[in-house]
């Protein structure tokens, strides 16, 4: 039977108590963050909203415990946005949607920052024996979200954005899953010869750890030829947002195959609506009977984007339906 993961794509909202105290703190800390540089009080409160929302996956009984990414006001861009040679510019509206990011502008080598491995260090030390999930962009929507003015080229550009990225991956704590979000693949599709750059540098970077990777690509379905190009990378999952395009991702998986492992969105990201545990079982079911020629080993079930468009109450009742999924399907198994 094949074994199914109750996971989050990460990048949770942010609680609205942590977002009024933050706010006030960030206000008379203003010069500091421009030079990157959060004081104390803006530390100490993030580390405390990070124990809650640890401790509520837990309760939700998620098979992979995520750091949140409450810091990532940039959303995915958030890396390169905290780079000593990255410097932020006006607001640039983030895919298509009412969100915005900093628009991170590369003036300098992207050496290594392990901003984000410190973070997990913190999750790790929370989570116990809980098994941990990495989530990071992957290169390609991350040098998609930033404009170069260093490397000069495109190739070269998101070489080094992987390069960075394989930095910050060799100095995460142990994981047991590291997830690579990939939705630029979908909605800026890389053209000839791009899509195969693509494809490698997702590889190189899950190349950097021993932890399974999943590549996870939303706001709809990747097209024919970045898919096949997707499958050349050695990664162990790769993700369908079944929200937004189920026959489309349902056909590149009948045409083209997928991976022994596989990721399906079939929770809500960004609609209050929640889904029940019973309907999440019915959907995977559902993909894996109109999927004959897959045997998938094991299936992760998430939502279909990031999460942190949500209210805090609806996604925590996605969190414990997903939870719940798997929890009633091992009890009946």
């Amino acid at each position: 039977m094949t074994e199914r993961i109750a996971t989050t794509t990460g990048l949770f909202p942010l609680p609205d108590h942590a977002k009024s105290t933050l706010s006030d703190l960030k206000g008379h800390q203003k010069d500091d963050l421009i030079s990157g540089d959060e004081g104390d009080d803006i530390v100490e409160e993030y580390d405390r909203v990070r124990a809650e929302v640890v401790e509520r996956q837990r309760a939700a009984g998620l098979d992979r415990i995520v750091e949140g990414q409450l810091r990532w006001d940039d959303m995915l861009a958030h890396p390169l946005c905290v780079h000593e040679n990255v410097e932020t510019r006006g607001i640039v509206r983030y895919y298509d949607n009412n969100n915005f990011y900093r628009e991170p502008v590369v003036r300098g080598d992207l050496s290594f920052s392990g901003d984000v491995a410190s973070d997990l260090e913190k999750t790790a030390a929370l989570a116990g024996d809980e098994a941990l999930q990495a989530v990071l962009p992957g290169p390609y929507s991350l040098a998609d979200l930033a404009t170069d003015e260093h490397y000069g080229d495109e190739a070269a550009f998101l070489d080094a954005v992987a390069d960075f990225l394989v930095g910050e991956v060799e100095a995460f704590p142990e994981v047991e899953t590291l997830l690579l979000l990939e939705p630029s693949l979908v909605e800026h599709a890389p053209g000839d010869g791009t899509d195969a750059r693509a494809s490698e540098a997702i590889d190189r970077v899950a190349g950097a750890t021993d932890a399974d990777v999943i590549v996870h690509a939303f706001y709809g379905a990747l097209t024919e030829k970045v898919h096949a190009h997707l499958l050349d990378a050695d990664v162990d999952a790769v993700g369908y947002d079944f929200v937004n395009d189920h026959d489309r991702n349902l056909y590149n998986i009948n045409e083209y195959g997928t991976t022994d492992d596989v990721a399906l969105g079939f929770v809500d990201g960004q609609n209050t609506k929640v889904e029940s545990s019973d309907l999440i079982r019915e959907r995977v079911e559902w993909v894996e009977e109109s999927t004959p020629g897959a045997s998938f080993e094991r299936t992760y079930l998430l939502p279909n984007t990031e999460t942190f468009y949500l209210p805090v109450n609806r996604f925590e009742e996605k969190l414990d339906a997903l939870g719940a999924a798997v929890a009633e399907e091992e009890v009946t198994a």
